[in-house]
């Protein structure tokens, strides 16, 4: 009994002296050191460009559902853009961007089973857009390394264009011309992979915005109309994967 007793009373003072230990070292001071590493020094001035362009013809083709399609399309992307550093590791600057999309079908069948089919010919439709964006980049180097580097690109994106859509022949033929406006704020984290002093390959994904667009279309030149969507995205989409080339001054 007296032996318990002893026990108990070492376990108090034991636990006494640990509350008194996280007491104190609750009350001082904690700081963390973080090392700051210069990956973009102030005074840079960065400037890149990225093209992309695709091109596919078609003859008879079958993909699920469509069969003998016959037809050509191209699209074709480029965007350079310009950037300083005003404090290090902190960039804005701009980005200019024009798209052009074609497509031309001849025929197609859509086929929905046995005894339901749809037929598409003499299809053509072409547009093209223009993109103002400003830019705002917070890099990150990953360790003390300065040729890998992560970053966080802040956008705001305004533009529009002109699209027209024409389908049918002779007495059958009928279009419809569009007229775009957009607008897009959205958050684009990247790596930026430095392979000299002066020159980094950069890839971006877009996981969070938000896009306003509206459309003004007018069909046979008689029938108006307006179109407007809004559209939140959090989200990764992994259709806005861009890859591009920075140069550094």
């Amino acid at each position: 009994m007296e032996l318990s007793q002893r026990i108990r009373g070492l376990i108090v003072v034991l636990m006494l002296s640990v509350a008194g230990v996280l007491s104190a070292y609750g009350q001082s001071e904690f700081k963390r050191e973080l090392e700051q590493v210069s990956f973009v020094p102030k005074g840079a001035w960065m400037a890149g460009v990225s093209v992309s362009y695709s091109q596919s013809d078609q003859s008879n083709y079958q993909f699920l559902i469509v069969e003998n399609l016959n037809g050509d399309t191209y699209s074709f992307k480029v965007s350079p853009t310009l950037m300083y550093c005003f404090k290090d590791n902190l960039t804005a600057g701009g980005r200019f961007s024009y798209t052009r999309q074609r497509t031309r079908l001849s025929s197609a069948d859509i086929v929905l089973g046995s005894d339901v089919e749809y037929d598409i010919d003499n299809l053509y439709s072409i547009s093209h857009n223009y993109f103002g964006t400003a830019v705002f980049r917070t890099y990150l180097s990953l360790g003390r390394s300065t040729r890998f580097g992560l970053f966080n690109e802040v956008q705001l994106q305004i533009g529009g264009g002109q699209s027209k859509l024409v389908s049918g022949t002779g007495n059958s033929l009928t279009g419809t011309y569009e007229r775009n406006f957009q607008c897009n704020v959205g958050l684009a984290p990247g790596l930026s992979v430095f392979l000299s002093n002066y020159s980094a390959l950069e890839v971006n994904v877009g996981v969070l915005g938000f896009n306003y667009n509206h459309t003004h279309s007018i069909t046979d030149q008689i029938y108006v109309a307006n179109r407007q969507t809004r559209q939140a995205n959090f989200k990764v989409n992994l259709f806005s994967i861009t890859f591009g080339v920075m140069f550094y001054i």
